[in-house]
């Protein structure tokens, strides 16, 4: 397996569910199990909910994913300004928002930031994958969330 797109999508909040939906349906199509999948939605959705909330000038964001038997990565990128992850602060407990960077961390196995030379922000989402067999489907190897 070896599966790559690119989705460029405007800058307001409703393609945050597309994506999902989306990104949903090319990895269960690809063999991830659904609460691997849910997380690695999840995950994505942090990411480009703060690419429409915090990407302005910027009028639209990519997605670009690449999904392996070893691995999956996500890019969310956007032309807004650049920041440093480690100047975000820690939430306070009864804060209604803030938690996205550390949802991520805590989702998949690598988050990076890039600022690019090219004014692109990016945020990259890594997951390992390994083989494993499900009990009902013991003659097709699926892919399964380590």
């Amino acid at each position: 397996m070896d599966v790559r797109f690119e989705i460029a999508l405007p800058r307001e909040a409703y393609t945050v569910a597309v994506m999902r939906d989306f990104l949903g349906e090319a990895l269960r199509a690809n063999g991830i199990c659904d609460d691997c999948a849910f997380k690695i939605q999840l995950a994505a959705s942090e990411a480009c909910s703060n690419a429409v909330d915090h990407g302005a000038p910027a009028r639209e964001y990519t997605v670009t994913t690449h999904l392996d038997s070893r691995s999956c990565v996500l890019e969310v990128s956007h032309s807004g300004p650049a920041f440093s992850a480690a100047t975000v602060p820690l939430p306070a407990l009864d804060s209604e928002s803030g938690r996205g960077i550390l949802m991520m961390r805590e989702l998949v196995d690598e988050v990076a930031f890039h600022g690019a030379g090219d004014g692109r922000t990016t945020v990259r989402l890594s997951t390992h994958l390994r083989h494993g067999l499900e009990p009902a489907q013991q003659d097709r190897p699926t892919v399964v969330l380590c």
